[in-house]
């Protein structure tokens, strides 16, 4: 997974400040984004699992509204 780089800023003198910051080796580190490892994991793994634990039915009812909300945005 590749590394996540912070916004840049709107305004131009504060990325302008950022990318001097990076390049004199003011800023060394990326700031931490809170997530755990098994917290990134959880979308690979949620999906499969939810998944297996229904039933025929009830994804067939799932997969039916999701239709209805498509077709009746146009």
């Amino acid at each position: 997974m590749a590394e996540k780089h912070p916004k840049r800023p709107r305004d131009m003198n504060q990325w302008a400040k950022r990318m001097v910051e990076i390049a004199t080796g003011q800023v060394e580190e990326l700031p931490e984004t809170g997530l755990t490892k098994r917290a990134r994991a959880g979308g690979r793994k949620g999906g499969p699992a939810r998944a297996a634990s229904l039933t025929r039915e009830q994804r067939s009812e799932i997969a039916r509204a999701a239709a209805e909300a498509r077709w009746k945005k146009s």
